[in-house]
């Protein structure tokens, strides 16, 4: 019997990840990225830029079982997300032709909500109509999801997960947000990301329906600076100055939401670090 294959389009962390998974029960695993020598042992490597026009096409002909993509901006600028998400989206569907494997997946933000005051939102809630990068973000998801393709959006948050990340690079410096204004945060650990995203796939190969679009949070949003002093505490390292960008009593810098994982706990999927104290300890371990 032939074994089930993944293709992973932009395979970054994310995508080494989630196919680690996959070969580990087996699976045949391709990663399409630049740069080929960073993807792990195991993988089938296949470079390419997916911004550029026509650098899916082998898709329709490696067939592959499901599809992920962990689009990223070109650059910083909106036309850099324009390029990163919406140009690559049509590109996938273009490189897909009318080859439709079981399912494709496309990793999101949730960014994308419109929700700016901490508020609660999920996969229901309005959608911004004022965040240029969030709308190249939304045009793609849009693109992807009324294509004629079996696809689901996943929404993630603040994925985390590195010793060396920039949260805690900038605490062990003693650069603490203020605790005013009120700024919720919502957050997952980048193996739950994996995780999940390989529980969805399961999902599809035990015959179930997906959701179209699912929220991909931990179980707990929680101030900024609650999480940020409890850090601290973790690090040993005493506050000594607010980050740039921060000003006590200002206004929260992007905003801020509650995201609900409703849809993700009713998945049926568990969790390994339902809260940033059990995620941060196993980074810090």
């Amino acid at each position: 019997m032939k074994s089930k294959s993944i293709l992973f389009v932009g395979c970054g962390d994310l995508g080494a990840r989630t196919g680690a998974l996959a070969l580990a029960r087996g699976w045949q695993v391709a990663g399409m990225r630049r740069e080929l020598s960073l993807l792990p042992p195991g993988f089938t490597g296949i470079g390419g830029d997916y911004t550029e026009p026509g650098s899916l096409a082998f898709i329709a002909e490696l067939r592959p079982d499901y599809v992920v993509t962990t689009f990223n901006p070109a650059d910083r600028s909106v036309e850099g997300y324009r390029q990163g998400f919406t140009g690559a989206a049509g590109n996938l569907l273009a490189g897909l032709g009318s080859y439709h494997p079981r399912a494709v997946f496309m990793v999101s933000s949730t960014r994308v909500f419109a929700e700016q005051e901490g508020g609660w939102v999920d996969e229901t809630s309005e959608l911004s109509s004022t965040d240029l990068r969030a709308l190249a973000i939304i045009e793609a998801e849009r693109l992807v999801l009324r294509s004629i393709q079996r696809a689901c959006v996943v929404r993630f948050a603040g994925i985390y997960g590195a010793p060396g990340g920039r949260l805690l690079q900038r605490l062990r410096r003693g650069e603490v947000c203020p605790a005013e204004p009120l700024r919720y945060s919502n957050r997952i650990h980048r193996d739950d990301c994996a995780g999940f995203l390989a529980h969805l796939v399961a999902i599809v190969e035990a015959g179930a329906e997906l959701a179209p679009v699912y929220v991909g949070v931990d179980d707990l949003p929680a101030p900024q600076f609650e999480v940020e002093s409890w850090l601290l505490g973790e690090l040993g390292v005493k506050a000594s100055n607010t980050p740039d960008g921060y000003i006590p009593g200002g206004p929260v810098p992007g905003g801020h939401k509650r995201c609900c994982n409703r849809l993700l706990r009713a998945s049926g999927y568990r969790l390994r670090y339902p809260d940033y104290r059990a995620g941060y300890r196993a980074v810090l371990a």
